[in-house]
């Protein structure tokens, strides 16, 4: 039987949670000869390399590969694990990520019954190492830390809405020639982005559906540093500098309408810093204007 589902794990300098990582997805009530786990390692210099020879010796049945990817960022990572994959089907999970039992067994039950998506993403909820959920979490920050939660339904990402690079999936069919954009996503610890909202902004102008599905659920480690306010900067000013890099790579006019955009958002923004106001959380407002302020400052600085 020929592979159905390429679990696609890009690592860097995670040696703490690899190892569980791997062994979550190992674990899974579904057939082995029906998944493989890929393993890309982007030139990690702690122990992540003894961690994935450690998991391998621990599930010898468990069909697994390891690569090193040289060259640096997260999307030649995912690149090099779409060619290595021979799945039909690629999944892309955070290396601290921790997927439930039952993961797989619902993926390909989703799979088998939404023959029309070719792309899809599931639930992702913040697993905070502190042990205490930020003041300023709320409905408008919630990806802030990389979760997501559309509910109990299966649904379409339809308008500016798209999976979440630590819980997403795409068909081999499916993958845009080029697959991610190289220029674009994190590199070390540099917090730029896009690359996965390029991906889906292309299926989406091809007319193809990308699904939410709620029954493939991950918990996603977010460690203290990730709810620290200089954290959230470097993130606003990564999002707001890799929107300015996708603009511009299509057109000048691409950019200056994201200007205009961001303007309406600076709108938005106030507005809901308003009734955080009047609902005695200020707090949360205040993070909402600080994150927009550094986009901003990303969106318009080289």
């Amino acid at each position: 039987m020929s592979t159905e589902i390429s679990i696609i794990v890009c690592t860097y300098n995670r040696d703490r949670y690899i190892y569980r990582t791997l062994e979550r997805i190992a674990t899974n009530a579904f057939p082995p000869e029906r998944f493989e786990i890929v393993l890309v390692d982007n030139n990690s210099t702690d122990n992540t390399a003894a961690e994935c020879r450690r998991f391998q010796s621990a599930y010898p049945a468990v069909r697994y590969r390891y690569f090193l990817e040289t060259r640096q960022g997260l999307s030649y990572a995912r690149n090099r694990g779409m060619q290595e994959a021979q799945g039909t089907t690629f999944v892309f999970l955070d290396d601290d990520s921790f997927v439930e039992k039952d993961y797989l067994q619902h993926l390909a039950e989703y799979l088998q019954r939404y023959p029309d998506a070719a792309a899809f993403g599931g639930k992702i909820t913040p697993l905070f190492e502190s042990g205490h959920t930020p003041p300023w979490l709320g409905k408008w920050t919630y990806i802030w830390v990389s979760a997501i939660d559309k509910g109990q339904k299966t649904c379409l990402f339809k308008g500016k809405s798209y999976p979440i690079g630590a819980n997403m999936g795409i068909r081999r069919a499916n993958v845009p020639e080029g697959g991610f954009n190289t220029a674009l996503g994190r590199c070390k610890d540099n917090l730029m982005g896009g690359e996965e909202k390029e991906l889906f902004n292309t299926l989406k102008r091809q007319g193809k559906k990308i699904y939410y599905f709620p029954d493939i659920e991950i918990q996603h480690i977010i460690p203290e540093k990730r709810t620290t306010r200089s954290y959230i900067r470097q993130l606003a000013e990564g999002a707001g500098k890799s929107e300015r890099l996708r603009t511009l790579n299509h057109s000048h006019a691409a950019y200056l309408k994201a200007i205009v955009k961001e303007g309406a958002k600076w709108i938005a923004t106030c507005l809901i810093a308003l009734g955080y106001l009047f609902r005695g959380t200020p707090y949360k407002g205040l993070m909402l204007i600080y994150f927009r302020r550094f986009v901003t400052k990303g969106l318009l600085t080289h």
